[in-house]
């Protein structure tokens, strides 16, 4: 395999990474919200240098094989509520399907969709002048705001229902034309036997896809005046990577962090750890996830902020908490996040316009972070500007010192990011935390010792560990189709079908039948409990299974790009860190101590020391806290304990 380029947007900072003859060369750029293909080129370009030692751009791109796009846009879009507003329109009678969808997530529903709901008789669908009255309920969803709509019926002939509705707008509101409004089917975009999880699917997709779509779509095009040799990948939360035109929004969900879970899953295989419970903090969210036994957890019903969808995703936990959250002031307490100032106008010490107080801004003041070298020396900070938000904001509204604020914003931001992660992950005596992105490391000590986990491990490539991850995936496509009857004759009916559409799909991506594998299953469902049944090459349906309530076939096509790595390490210990110099770094006792400073690329494998220290890279710090000692891995990680010097 030749050269890889893995990109992983976020909200505030965009990562790069490219893998070239068994190097790996990184750079960050600044996220351009008003124009994401910005920060995306802009990035390219900075690597360019880090490759060839100068900017060469067209070079870079006329040699690359592959590149791999995640993103936490999406993400932090439904974390913040920003985004566009939808309607719904669904067959009457059926008001039982959205007391049902309410139900999973009152607040998000009421966000999405709020009262934007119209109802239509489908006898009508079969009588022309009825069937173009029933079609005004766009006209009223518009009115009333909706900007998209999603069309959801819940009966056993819904697909077709469906279609006729389809059929008829669209004659009545041609797409061609100005006034038309973007509308999704619900059936033509997932198979499933809930109609809830259906509709859910359906709105989160709307939700997310006009952003993906002008920003990809717009990027692909780019890339192709550059002549690169394969088209722009899309990597999933499924695991998987796949072009532009043949990616769902739904699944760039949290694709972002799950490039990282890639990562942590081949991390716990490198040191035998069991149980590893990731924290990836970035500038709008702090993504945790999970990995015991070197297995990924995921859903078959993928959830959205806890609502399951029809896709199968990643378990990933995104609370609106990172670097760029907003600290507020609420009575005598200190609210975090969700909203977040995000790279423009970004924290107060960007000086870009912000002012509100955020994590970046604390740990600036608290001497943490060092205003000429952050961000590699690209962004100088202005501590004058953080101290005058965190005074205004906080310190002035709870009558105390901007001092005391400092300490009290830490605790806080600590607390809720631990007490997210106790909600989520099972914490036990074994469980080791790895902490990532740009913000992760400084955080970690702290947020371990609140949720009590004695021992942290920090990735050399931590700064960018989930675009690193990425370039463990395969291109693939998924397939789902839910069987009309039990018989084997549905069976091998459906499953050709879907084999010529990976055929067909794959051969877009550039393979032909053979160069990839496929797999296929069959789920059954009785009395709400699902059943797998791995299935031949020469499918028939198993007896066993003809009792069930429903049957669905999911059918995977898969081009392998990964090259698994049996790598082991240690962690011994060798000789003491010497100390590249010394920060004076405001402590809990509200006083300055001066703390030792530690180069990663200084240290050598075996290199340990105590805390209180900083740990620095060009692109991350971490604080080794009162009680934590540390020691320079095999592979250059950073391993942090509690209580063992």
């Amino acid at each position: 395999m030749g050269m890889l380029i893995n990109i992983d947007n976020g909200g505030t900072l965009t990562d790069i990474c490219v893998l070239k003859d068994n190097n790996f060369y990184t750079t960050k750029t600044l996220t351009t919200p008003y124009d994401l293909s910005k920060c995306f080129f802009d990035g390219l370009k900075d690597v360019s240098k880090a490759v060839y030692g100068q900017e060469d751009l067209a070079r870079l791109l006329a040699e690359v094989d592959h590149i791999r796009y995640s993103t936490t846009q999406g993400t932090n879009a439904i974390v913040e509520r920003k985004g566009p507003k939808l309607g719904m329109v669904i067959n009457k009678g059926n008001a039982k399907l959205i007391d049902l969808m309410q139900e999973k997530d009152p607040d998000l529903f009421k966000f999405l969709v709020g009262d934007r709901i119209e109802e239509i008789d489908l006898a009508d669908l079969n009588d022309e002048e009825s069937a173009t009255e029933t079609t005004t309920s766009i006209t009223r969803l518009t009115s009333r705001g909706a900007n998209r709509i999603v069309i959801c019926f819940d009966n056993d002939g819904a697909t077709d229902y469906e279609s006729q509705f389809k059929r008829i707008a669209f004659n009545n509101y041609p797409r061609h034309l100005l006034g038309a409004v973007p509308m999704l089917f619900a059936s033509e975009l997932a198979e499933d036997v809930s109609t809830s999880r259906r509709g859910w699917t359906a709105l989160v997709n709307s939700f997310l896809h006009p952003a993906m779509e002008s920003f990809l779509y717009n990027a692909e095009n780019r890339l192709r005046e550059y002549r690169t040799k394969n088209p722009l990948l899309i990597f999933r939360n499924d695991g998987d990577a796949s072009r532009v035109a043949k990616t769902i929004a739904l699944k760039t969900y949290s694709s972002g962090p799950r490039g990282g879970m890639e990562g942590v899953k081949e991390f716990s295989k490198q040191y035998k750890l069991k149980n590893v419970i990731s924290m990836d903090i970035g500038g709008t969210t702090t993504d945790i996830g999970q990995v015991i036994d070197n297995t990924v957890s995921e859903s078959r019903r993928g959830a959205v902020e806890g609502v399951p969808t029809s896709f199968g995703l990643c378990e990933i936990s995104s609370p609106g908490v990172g670097g760029s959250s907003i600290f507020s002031v609420n009575g005598k307490n200190i609210k975090v996040g969700p909203e977040s100032v995000g790279a423009v106008p970004g924290p107060a010490s960007f000086g870009r316009g912000g002012k509100e107080s955020t994590m970046t801004d604390v740990n600036l003041l608290m001497g943490l972070l060092d205003p000429q070298t952050f961000f590699g020396g690209g962004l100088k900070l202005d501590i004058d500007r953080a101290r005058a938000a965190i005074d205004e904001n906080i310190a002035s509204p709870l009558g105390i010192s901007a001092d005391e604020a400092l300490v009290k914003l830490r605790d806080a931001y600590d607390k809720k990011v631990s007490d997210e992660m106790i909600k989520f992950a099972d914490i036990s005596d074994d469980t080791a935390l790895l902490a990532f992105g740009g913000a992760g490391p400084m955080s970690a000590c702290g947020i371990a010792d609140k949720a009590g986990i004695k021992t942290v491990f920090i990735p050399k490539t931590a700064a960018v560990f989930s675009a690193f991850g990425i370039g463990s995936c395969d291109i693939g496509q998924s397939y789902s189709v839910v069987l009309s009857d039990f018989t084997s004759k549905t069976l091998e009916a459906a499953y050709a079908n879907l084999a010529e559409k990976a055929q067909r799909d794959m051969f877009a991506e550039g393979y032909s039948n053979g160069d990839y594998e496929v797999s296929s299953q069959i789920v059954s469902i009785k009395n709400n409990v699902e059943t797998s049944h791995k299935l031949t090459s020469k499918p028939s349906f198993p007896q066993a299974l003809s009792g069930s309530d429903s049957a669905i076939l999911e059918f995977s096509a898969r081009k392998k790009l990964k090259v698994e790595s049996n790598q082991q390490a240690g962690i011994p210990k060798g000789s003491i860190a010497t100390k590249t110099s010394v920060r004076s770094i405001f402590g809990d006792n509200q006083e300055w101590n001066d703390l030792s400073v530690y180069q990663v690329d200084k240290m050598k494998p075996g290199n340990h020391g105590a805390g209180p220290a900083v740990i620095e890279d060009e692109y991350f710090t971490c604080l080794v806290r009162q009680g934590w000692a540390f020691v320079v891995t095999e592979l250059g990680d950073i391993c942090l304990t509690k209580g063992v010097e």
